[in-house]
């Protein structure tokens, strides 16, 4: 068996008379592990409407309507998707309206006039539109409802009661 020879190298450093030497320096920190906040949520079935103002079929008095709709499911605020159904017209509404604190509830501005049939479909164009939270689209649904000639509410305030809501449920969106 033939032995290795092990090598040693020694290094001698000088240094003139009276200098310092330094401490060796600190590695730097480790940066901290930043992560994004994220939400994961399961597959769910398609939301559903579950109740609405006006209702399907129901007479109203005609003015300013404030439109609710509830799902059955939390949803995302920016996700929607209404237009006039078959049926009937669409009535004069805002363009985007306002998911509540609820989060379940749309409620949009219209406004209606005397003796007139509306009927408005929601998620009329496939994978477009209303969905949840998990980003599942909505059953598409129509609504359809009629105006009498009757003095029907003139303001937000009294649209509001009629919708049997508050006035924090104002249906206009202040922030994108």
């Amino acid at each position: 068996m033939r032995r290795r020879a092990a090598l040693t190298f020694a290094f001698t450093l000088y240094l003139p008379a009276g200098a310092a030497v330094a401490a060796p320096a600190k590695p730097p920190a480790p940066l901290p592990n930043v992560v994004a906040p994220l939400t994961v949520v399961p597959p769910t079935d398609p939301p559903r409407i579950v109740t609405s103002f006006p209702a399907a079929g129901e007479v109203i008095a005609p003015g300013a309507l404030v439109m609710r709709i509830t799902f059955d499911q939390k949803m995302d605020a920016g996700a929607f998707s209404f237009t006039a159904a078959a049926q009937g017209q669409m009535p004069a509404c805002l363009k985007t309206p306002r998911l509540l604190n609820d989060e379940k509830t749309f409620v949009l501005l219209c406004t209606t006039t005397p003796n007139r049939s509306y009927a408005i479909a929601f998620n009329a164009l496939p994978k477009e539109g209303f969905r949840n939270i998990a980003g599942s689209t909505a059953v598409p649904a129509e609504l359809a409802f009629a105006t009498n000639h009757e003095d029907g509410p003139r303001d937000i305030e009294s649209a509001l009661k009629i919708a049997k809501l508050t006035a924090a449920d104002v249906p206009i969106v202040t922030q994108p």
